[in-house]
């Protein structure tokens, strides 16, 4: 069995001759991965209902969450998803070779600022296989090699994805080993140490998950640890919006990082409407916790503690807060969220630009679902995941956050002398508005 020092050597060789490989090759390559998905469906679906049976087991035996389960399963809709969502990201504009910046230094002396791939992306991921196929669809837009280590509970179904996908690709003119799966626990370990030939980690799961990772490599990680989603509902609210928006934002899907966990409400509509979120959550089976301004009008809810504000139930479980003012709401999220995605209702837009501008997010949404924060919805394609850090990407990662830069300074002899010293030449630092793209064909590229 190849080693993962060998795979990711292999990905690193693969990695260079794909940042060359046309742009045209790359998207034929993704058609031809939806194509071989839908081909292999059955096959998929069969390998997928191994994994539930396995997890079936593990749910009895305590060592799995309905969370968990909830995303592991695939159907022919999640199959249909996962090749529009291939299919999509075909048809995005090529984020490799923009011209980003375009300055003449003097007469002849030219430089430009290209995006270009990272290189080598190694993907650490739960137990969600359409994670795989989003992962490996953005690398190989981007021209990444990608390192791929999934859920052990979603074994046998991201080995019929990676097949499907490797060998769809690579008969595209894909170069081999661009993609590469790691199947043990013990090689997320191995995977850390290579900071030599991966350039850049992503992983999804756990927030003690994701802080191991941070802690444990010199390789940058980029992701967010957890994603504790507010939702806060103004006084000035149209409250029929608030219940529908609420509602969506936690029964429509529970147990993904952007479903709201914390719902803050202003003091002044409470009364009105609580009761009404609060029926609308007991027909959808969801348990409330609150604070005792929420319990005097929510009677069957639950208190809650101060660990309640803090947790990912990532379940149908909803933490509701009564606040004295939308200062107050914006300080509870910035002091308890994530900074992941997080929202208001409001009909008053004088608060509503309040909210964007006080909530230290990287999505934050007026009168909208916080589970629109996904690439796939923002129009990314897909998204290799959500990060709520600052540097490189922000917000769902899509394309752009798979990509750096490099500078193509071209001149015709010029030496950094004839600009120092007494007669110096002076630089011209003129804006150009033709793109790299334009000089690469003059060029012959």
């Amino acid at each position: 069995m190849t080693g993962v020092i060998e795979k990711a050597k292999e990905a690193r060789k693969a990695a260079l001759k794909l940042a060359n490989v046309p742009v045209e090759t790359r998207n034929s390559a993704l058609h031809r991965i939806a194509a071989e998905i839908r081909e292999r469906s059955d096959e998929i679906l069969r390998a997928n209902s191994e994994d539930m049976r396995r997890a079936e087991e593990l749910l009895r035996r305590g060592r799995i969450s309905r969370a968990a389960m909830q995303r592991l399963k695939l159907d022919e809709t999640k199959i249909n998803d996962i090749i529009r969502m291939v299919e999509s990201v075909a048809g995005l504009e090529d984020p490799i070779g923009r011209t980003l910046y375009a300055v003449e230094l003097d007469r002849g002396l030219e430089l430009y600022k290209i995006s270009c791939p990272i290189g080598v992306i190694g993907a650490v991921f739960e137990a969600r296989p359409d994670v795989l196929p989003q992962l490996s669809s953005l690398c190989l837009k981007s021209a990444n090699a990608v390192m791929l280590k999934g859920g052990r509970e979603a074994a046998n179904t991201n080995r019929a994805l990676f097949n499907a996908i490797r060998g769809a690709s690579e008969g595209a003119g894909i170069p081999e080993g661009w993609i590469q799966l790691l199947e043990e626990r013990r090689e997320v370990r191995e995977m850390l140490e290579l900071d030599e030939y991966i350039d850049l980690l992503v992983p999804r799961g756990s927030r003690e998950f994701v802080r191991y990772i941070q802690q444990n490599t010199r390789i940058p990680v980029l992701g967010h640890a957890e994603g504790i989603c507010h939702i806060y509902v103004d006084e000035d609210a149209d409250l029929q919006m608030a219940v529908r928006i609420c509602l969506d934002a936690k029964v429509q899907y529970p147990a993904v990082c952007n479903a709201v966990e914390k719902l803050l409400v202003h003091r002044k509509i409470a009364g009105e409407f609580l009761p009404l979120i609060a029926e609308a959550y007991r027909k959808a089976g969801v348990e409330m916790r609150g604070c005792e301004r929420t319990r005097e009008i929510i009677k069957d809810a639950k208190r809650a503690t101060e660990r309640d504000w803090r947790t990912e139930y990532l379940d149908l479980i909803i933490a509701i807060r009564v606040v004295d003012s939308l200062q107050q709401a914006i300080d509870h999220i910035n002091t308890y969220g994530s900074k992941h995605t997080d929202g208001i209702v409001t009909k008053n837009m004088k608060n509503a630009l309040a909210f964007l501008r006080g909530v230290d997010s990287s999505s934050v949404m007026v009168n909208a679902s916080t589970r629109f924060s996904d690439g796939y919805r923002y129009g990314l394609g897909a998204e290799v995941g959500i990060s709520t850090g600052k540097i490189h990407a922000r917000g769902p990662v899509g394309l752009e956050g798979l990509t750096t830069t490099k500078y193509y300074l071209i001149g015709n002899g010029h030496v950094v002398g004839e600009y120092v010293g007494p007669g110096a030449k002076p630089f011209s630092h003129r804006r150009l508005e033709r793109k790299w793209k334009e000089l690469e064909s003059s060029l012959g590229g």
